[in-house]
């Protein structure tokens, strides 16, 4: 039930995207009163303002109203507007609530339980991992949250999962005082969206809420090689599981053995686990212990594990073109996430990096580049910079358009080789989301 404080006036739904079309649509139909805005003007955010008018939601498209914001009853926050925006700054300054789409949905999906999922990265694959193995068990589980998939849109359903395996962003976290986790994941933490949090300790502070409702039957799924993770569910009630990459844990990766190990048994050989690289080991060994303390057995996480396969745009294979394979990995925004997709590389490979830069250096990758990479193609408005600091340890090409640097690249490979697209930066200069980036490049490598 709508809480009867909230049906008394109106309520603010803040971006027009994905999640807050949803918790828009969502509160109209459950008889509110809504008001929605987006400060962008874009075909998609008039799109979406046109099917929230037929539920009877006044939109704005291209501004927020503050004076109306600032009158109403709750204020419910899309994950990309930062807390010093204008209109959340008002909001607070008037004293509204204010929450996550994601925080609303779980007051009305509180019966169910939920692994919920967090971290720099890795999130969205452990996420869909989960979800894949306990249904895999027999259970009913739902991948929802910062992994594409609205929460809200689960609460409006008319039925209910056994399981919710929830990716919450530390955005996300920013505004959910009400989402309890019954097992916790933290895959990894390092300094990530200084733009939204404005600090390091900003940052860590919001990944900490993960463990805000915790209580003594909470189960936390910890990565035992992350020192800040440790640090951050330091004190935390609950049961603590850990997994390792270097040493036996409750799940850990025998590398001598090349094997994946859970309480003390082989799950798994590494040969028979299709994901990419180290990373993706330690995101498998994460998702096993989180799906067996929600029930599923050591059977279904083998045969879970098994048959996953890649998300799109996280180390995705695409196809191989005359001997030449190609990887799209255009997930990754931040420089963390390009040096995990380096690493994973086992084959000599041409790297394309590029997009709007976060303010981070680039130059604590360059000892990673040397073993394999022989070319580095930069492009847009970070592509300067990335020459500059990279150019020193592997020859560095310049190009002003994505589908430019996609060319050179191919002129570049050669038999044997991959091209790997991770950008280390946002998509926003050239596309409108990562996901259009990686579209692109996967529709010219298609055309090869």
């Amino acid at each position: 039930m709508i809480p009867d404080a909230w049906c008394r006036g109106e309520i603010a739904v803040l971006g027009l995207g994905c999640s807050g079309t949803a918790a828009a649509k969502f509160l109209a139909k459950s008889g509110c009163r809504v008001y929605a805005s987006d400060r962008d003007d874009s075909a998609a955010v008039r799109t979406a303002a046109k099917l929230l008018g037929s539920f009877g939601v006044r939109c704005d498209v291209g501004s927020h109203d503050l004076e109306r914001i600032m009158r109403s009853t709750l204020v419910v926050t899309s994950p990309g507007i930062p807390p010093h925006a204008t209109p959340l700054q008002a909001a607070t300054d008037a004293g509204i609530t204010i929450l996550a789409e994601l925080d609303l949905a779980s007051l009305f999906l509180h019966e169910v339980p939920k692994v919920v999922v967090s971290g720099t990265n890795g999130k969205s694959t452990t996420t869909a991992l989960v979800a894949h193995v306990l249904n895999e068990s027999g259970l009913v589980a739902v991948a929802a949250g910062n992994i594409g998939n609205p929460l809200i849109d689960v609460a409006a359903g008319a039925s209910r999962p056994d399981w919710l395996v929830v990716e919450a962003s530390s955005y996300q976290l920013h505004y959910s005082p009400h989402l309890t986790a019954n097992v916790g994941v933290l895959t990894n933490v390092s300094p990530d969206h200084m733009d939204w949090h404005g600090s390091v300790e900003a940052y860590y502070a919001d990944k900490r809420k993960l463990f805000e409702n915790a209580s003594a039957t909470s189960v936390w799924v910890l990565n035992g090689d992350d020192s800040i993770v440790l640090e951050l569910a330091n004190g935390v009630a609950g049961v603590r599981r850990m997994w390792s990459l270097h040493r036996a844990a409750d799940a850990w990766y025998d590398r001598a053995n090349d094997r994946l190990m859970v309480n003390g048994r082989t799950v798994l050989a590494r040969s028979r686990f299709p994901l990419l690289g180290d990373h993706n080991v330690s995101n498998a060994l994460a998702a096993a212990i989180a799906a067996i303390a929600a029930g599923a057995d050591s059977g279904a996480v083998s045969r879970g594990l098994e048959s996953f396969r890649s998300l799109r745009h996280r180390l995705e294979p695409i196809r191989e073109v005359a001997h030449v394979l190609w990887i799209n990995d255009s997930k990754a925004t931040n420089i963390s996430s390009t040096m995990v997709a380096v690493q994973a590389m086992t084959r000599p490979f041409v790297l394309i990096m590029g997009g709007r830069g976060k303010g981070e250096g680039y130059s604590k990758i360059a000892q990673l580049l040397k073993p394999r990479c022989h070319n580095i193609v930069a492009y847009g408005e970070e592509s300067d910079k990335i020459a500059a600091e990279l150019g020193v340890a592997v020859p560095a090409h310049k190009e002003a358009s994505f589908e430019a640097a996609v060319d050179r690249a191919r002129s570049l490979a050669v038999e044997g080789d991959v091209v790997l697209l991770s950008p280390a930066c946002a998509s926003f200069d050239q596309f409108s989301n990562f996901e259009e980036r990686g579209d692109v490049f996967r529709e010219m490598v298609e055309a090869l």
